[in-house]
């Protein structure tokens, strides 16, 4: 099972449960999640470049 699959999961458990004990999510605001989505996307795409890289 893939890492980004479990941390997926995992969230969606979370989530349940803040929503069960109504406790309110200590989240950042959706466009901090954009940004946090383009890190993501950043560090993904410099480390293919680099094994790419190194294979050639």
């Amino acid at each position: 099972m893939s890492v980004g699959l479990i941390s997926f999961a995992t969230g969606v458990l979370i989530g349940v449960m803040y929503a069960l004990l109504k406790v309110r999510s200590p989240a950042p605001p959706a466009i901090a999640l954009v940004g946090l989505l383009g890190m993501l996307m950043g560090e993904q795409l410099v480390s293919t470049l680099i094994t790419h890289a190194a294979a050639g």
